[in-house]
């Protein structure tokens, strides 16, 4: 299950920053969406990935199942025997309502709390897998909602499932995304400022958004960001695009986005994201990796300089 074992791991992803070691490197099962979840899990232990991004739905894991309690201690001695870590992605497309994709969200005028029972129901998967986080996203208000109305619905919602991260020790990482309400880091930061900071509430980074929306370049995007990072998500990208692409296809120069991830000392997983090539996954997850662990070598080649000043 990782090192960093049950509940929350703030504290173990912000140590000292690791020029000497790689990088923890997981991939999504919402890119493997035409395996079954075992065979997923064994393809990532396979070719070498020490961590699975775990997006609840009804195709791999479904939240919902009547014999949720013994699927998931069948699933925690499975990643316990492959080595693997997991976090918990929360993003599944029609996992409440069959018609609407990613409805209803947080935001929603009807709903919302079908959304906040769903994660936190992701926070008690997470405390039976000892996950190391769980990811969600606002979701999209609908077109002229008023701005203070959106906060209005968006706030309780999160509160409670702060809340029931803090009593079962699991630590939430909130995502920007493009389209969403909350979709910059700059919004994320009124969001937390908005819930009082809460300890048990930190930041998924979507590597590929900083090149899509953010106006600073990416591995600036990653240091302005150290102190709250618990979950990172990694794939190509272009600019003014949200498109997720196979790495080399897009803008993003990485040696120096993993290198920055180093000198933030994080140390969590860092998960590939790519939802619509469950057509190829498991070459597309080999040829991923190899591309990441050539990329982080020379991360560290543009750390060690640094290492002896």
């Amino acid at each position: 299950m990782g090192p960093h074992g049950r509940g929350g791991v703030t504290t173990g992803q912000r140590g000292a920053a690791r020029t000497a070691a790689t990088t923890r490197f997981g991939y999504g099962t919402n890119g493997f969406g035409d395996h079954s979840l075992e065979d997923a899990l064994t393809v990532l232990a396979d070719l070498g990935y020490e961590g699975v991004a775990l997006t609840l739905d009804p195709r791999h894991l479904d939240p919902f199942a009547n014999d949720l309690p013994r699927r998931l201690r069948r699933l925690a001695k499975r990643l316990e025997r492959l080595g693997l870590a997991v976090v918990i992605e929360t993003g599944g497309r029609y996992v409440l309502d069959p018609w609407r994709k990613h409805q209803p969200a947080l935001v929603s005028p009807e709903g919302a709390e079908r959304r906040v029972d769903l994660l936190r129901r992701a926070v008690r998967i997470a405390a039976d897998l000892g996950a190391e986080a769980v990811s969600f996203w606002s979701g999209t208000a609908e077109q002229g909602t008023p701005e203070q109305v959106v906060w209005d619905r968006l706030l309780p919602g999160c509160a409670r499932v702060v809340e029931a991260a803090e009593s079962a020790g699991v630590t939430l990482g909130f995502e920007p995304e493009p389209g969403m309400f909350i979709d910059t880091l700059a919004a994320y930061d009124q969001l937390v400022r908005r819930l009082g900071r809460p300890p048990s509430l930190g930041l998924t980074l979507d590597i590929g958004h900083c090149r899509c929306l953010e106006p600073l370049p990416v591995p600036d995007c990653v240091l302005s960001v150290a102190d709250q990072l618990v979950n990172v998500q990694i794939e190509d990208m272009r600019r003014g695009t949200h498109e997720h692409l196979e790495f080399g296809t897009g803008e993003i120069d990485f040696p120096p986005v993993l290198a920055a991830l180093s000198d933030t000392g994080y140390t969590g997983l860092v998960s590939v994201e790519l939802p619509r090539h469950s057509h190829a996954a498991p070459e597309i997850a080999r040829r991923s990796l190899d591309f990441l662990h050539t990329a982080d070598a020379r991360a560290r080649d543009l750390a060690q300089p640094r290492s002896l000043r």
